[in-house]
């Protein structure tokens, strides 16, 4: 996620499309994927979900609801958000522990964790990038969200001093609560994302400017979801980085950062066709 301190192929789906499964909830939200869809032989792939800043793991339980009813393993970590290389580490020993194949999706900062705990993990067949960061090597998610303009997090970012292990003090990052919806998640209702804003995990401004490794998208087929009015992560940006990675893209018009929130539907589809094209090697 960007922070300012203050002290390929595409589709697309219109919002509207999905507003009445936004109002109805979690089971009127699942796609049409059946326990039975995928094809070739083999088990499902456990499918592993990282959350990025200002975020935790329940912003994906309506996805998690879909994915379990069409009866795929789903895991969804704690991501640390203190610094990249731990981060990745992390995740990168919630991938060991898991046997067989593994589809691996992030959100925003979840990205940039996906493209380098993927690195080397023969077990993983797919990355999805979720309005999320999709580093190439030496890149930082700070450096990224730059790169085109759009992004409205900088003026609505607030720091807070932490102690670091080291006895010298970091900053961690959290939105203005005034500001969360319009900035984070403007098609969720207000009383929900007052919750959110209250209860956002930040992430340690120094850990964002780290620089990404080898990126797993380079010998891993992926796919990506990009949310037109992301007020977070640009559009643009997030285009020029599913285009150099040759992914699969669908855009959703109208929606905001959260996606997996307000079109859980989408995400999972995207899951799934990198499941199916996966299993009938169709990778590119």
């Amino acid at each position: 996620m960007p922070f300012s301190l203050r002290r390929p192929r595409r589709r697309t789906v219109s919002a509207s499309l999905f507003a009445a499964a936004l109002v109805a909830g979690v089971g009127s939200a699942a796609p049409p994927v059946s326990a039975h869809a995928a094809h070739g032989d083999g088990p499902k792939p456990t499918v592993v979900l990282v959350h990025g800043v200002f975020a935790d793991a329940s912003g994906w339980y309506r996805t998690i609801a879909a994915l379990q009813k069409a009866g795929y393993p789903v895991i969804a970590p704690a991501n640390p958000l203190r610094d990249l290389s731990g981060d990745t580490a992390y995740v990168s020993s919630v991938l060991d522990s898991i046997d067989g194949p593994i589809i691996l999706v992030g959100h925003s900062y979840g990205g940039e964790v996906i493209t380098n705990a993927a690195r080397g993990n023969a077990r993983v067949r797919a990355l999805v990038y979720v309005a999320a960061f999709a580093p190439d090597q030496g890149e930082s998610a700070l450096q990224l969200a730059q790169k085109f303009p759009g992004s409205r997090l900088p003026t609505a970012l607030v720091t807070r001093d932490v102690p670091l292990p080291d006895g010298s003090t970091g900053s961690d990052g959290y939105i203005d609560p005034a500001t969360f919806r319009e900035v984070f998640a403007a098609d969720l209702p207000a009383s929900q994302t007052r919750l959110m804003a209250a209860a956002q995990r930040p992430g340690s401004v120094g850990g964002l400017a780290g620089a990404s490794g080898a990126p797993a998208w380079k010998s891993l087929p992926s796919w990506y979801v990009i949310p037109t009015a992301d007020n977070v992560i640009p559009a643009a940006v997030q285009r020029y980085m599913a285009e150099r990675a040759h992914s699969r893209t669908v855009e959703v018009r109208g929606s905001s950062h959260v996606v997996m929130m307000s079109h859980p539907d989408v995400v999972v589809r995207q899951i799934h066709s990198a499941d199916q094209a996966t299993r009938r090697g169709v990778h590119r």
